[in-house]
């Protein structure tokens, strides 16, 4: 188990302290790293480039440097130390991936001193930082690195097929031997650069039991808040154009996918947040947070637009942007940001201690709000999480057709409704009354019965429509001649004449003994006259 203590150096006028790392001070630990990194990457420019082989990734270097020196390696004034390199070859291929030259990773890491920084993580590993900002070595504990050792060989398919990724980038993998212990390296991308200001920075895992940051953690200058901090604070989430939020979204379904592949789960989305100020976005623009003038970061696929992007720029070009690799970004105030975001913490198998934690805190708690969770459920909640409270897409603004556009097609509907409904109204009191004045006109004969009812008063009449009768029409484009002759009862002398005309104003109806004049308004402009 690594343990960190902290060393104070007396003196007349000394206060200062200095962290100590499984018994070896700080400063002892980063000139080793600085000695150790110098002397096997310069040794590594010997070898000839070739292939990867299997058996490459499991390639152990070791190499003693007492402090005294020796015919291989220089003199010093720290304790002695052996220093171990896994996988050089493997390593050095994935540094050529990333378009790392090796004077470049031996300037960064060897030439300049390394930031220690002050907020270590929550497993107490100890963080250091190149000064140019393109590099992170962390301490990590013998299981992890074991891990990543046998990840190697997929994660070296998976660059191939994918070097645009927001998974952490490998840049190398080590091992001190002093005093007895073993402190193990990484050497990692730097996620969230120290020359842009992070107003917000959270670790993001889709999960809320206990996820929100200490009281401890919230007096530090620049607390690291969690997920039910972030939805307290950025409520409405973040939200980005189109094209930008279907590149996000595709490359962290992608990293899912293999993460779950390799049985991995407990992983983060560390998320730094800028907020774009003019005034404070041009002297960040210059000198940056610490006083160095920004000059971006040169690793290829480093940066969070690079890492997302489909068809990237080169690096050159991203270094004179202002947004130093930033994602832009708005808030639901349409207040402008610029987003810092990589997987990290991806060292975390689903072993049977994971899996015993899972069951014991799924007893207590509920178990699908726990962070620990089996890789396929912890991927499927992540990525609903980023989806649905934490990125959000700008939605293009539509034009709607005017309200009396809307309401015209519906308020001819109802109209022609209405003309049709009077007209069924007016055509119906038409025929009754055409039947009344039929009756009255047939009634008034010379004192002969009316169907011969008038001296059979048992029988009921038999009436005879005259649509039934026999009937001769003639039709032309401009009117209808309905004309009918019909027997009405037994009288062969009483007959009646009918004649339909359609024409284009009103409907007549007339007959010889009484005429009922009807008109009724179509909406086809036709007239209809009847004569009986």
């Amino acid at each position: 188990m690594s343990t960190m203590t902290e060393s104070r150096m007396d003196g007349p006028h000394s206060t200062s302290r200095e962290k100590t790392y499984k018994k070896t001070t700080s400063s002892a630990l980063k000139g080793a790293i600085q000695l150790g990194i110098g002397y096997t990457v310069g040794n590594l420019t010997s070898k000839p480039d070739r292939d990867v082989l299997m058996q490459d990734f499991y390639v152990v270097e070791s190499v003693f440097l007492p402090s005294e020196g020796s015919n291989l390696t220089p003199a010093h004034h720290y304790p002695d130390f052996r220093f171990k390199t896994y996988a050089p070859l493997a390593f050095r291929y994935f540094r050529d991936l990333f378009g790392i030259k090796p004077d470049d990773y031996l300037y960064s890491l060897v030439n300049e001193p390394l930031i220690e920084l002050a907020n270590p993580g929550a497993s107490g590993s100890l963080f250091y930082l190149t000064s140019d900002d393109e590099f992170i070595i962390k301490t990590v504990q013998h299981k992890e690195a074991k891990f990543l050792q046998r990840l190697l060989p997929g994660y070296y398919m998976n660059l191939n097929q994918n070097p645009r990724t927001l998974l952490p980038k490998f840049y190398g993998l080590y091992c001190i031997q002093t005093g007895g212990f073993n402190i193990r390296l990484v050497v990692m991308n730097n996620v969230l650069p120290r020359s842009v200001k992070m107003h917000y920075k959270y670790d993001l895992k889709g999960s809320t039991y206990k996820r929100r940051a200490s009281r401890k953690e919230r007096e530090k200058p620049r607390p690291t808040y969690k997920d039910l901090d972030f939805q307290d604070m950025h409520e409405e989430g973040l939200y980005f154009d189109t094209e930008t939020y279907n590149n996000l979204m595709k490359t962290l379904q992608r990293d899912c996918r293999v993460l779950e592949s390799f049985k991995i789960m407990d992983y983060s989305l560390l998320l730094g947040v800028h907020v774009l100020d003019h005034r404070e976005g041009v002297e960040q623009g210059q000198t940056g947070g610490d006083g160095r003038r920004n000059v971006g970061q040169r690793v290829l696929y480093s940066t969070a637009m690079e890492s997302i992007q489909g068809d990237g720029k080169a690096a050159e070009a991203v270094t004179t942007d202002d947004t130093m690799g930033g994602i832009p970004a708005k808030t639901h105030k349409d207040e402008k940001l610029l987003i810092f975001l990589g997987i990290i913490d991806i060292l975390q198998s689903y072993r049977f201690i994971k899996k015993l934690e899972h069951s014991w805190k799924a007893l207590v708690y509920d178990g699908d709000s726990v962070s620990v969770h089996r890789p396929g459920f912890y991927a499927s909640r992540f990525l609903k999480f980023m989806t649905t409270r934490v990125f959000r897409k700008n939605q293009p603004i539509r034009f709607s057709p005017s309200k009396r556009t809307r309401s015209s097609i519906p308020a001819l509907k109802s109209c022609s409704q209405e003309i049709l409904s009077s007209q069924a109204d007016e055509r119906q009191e038409a025929e009754r009354r055409e039947r009344l004045g039929g009756a009255r006109s047939l009634a008034s004969l010379d004192g002969q019965a009316v169907f011969g009812s008038f001296r059979r008063p048992d029988l009921v009449p038999a009436t005879t429509s005259f649509y039934e009768a026999s009937s001769m029409g003639t039709i032309s484009s401009s009117s209808v001649y309905v004309n009918v002759e019909s027997q009405i009862g037994e009288r062969d002398d009483v007959a009646s004449s009918s004649t339909f005309t359609l024409e284009d104003s009103a409907i007549c109806l007339t007959s010889e003994q009484s005429t009922v004049d009807v008109d009724i308004d179509r909406d086809d402009g036709s007239i209809l006259d009847v004569y009986l």
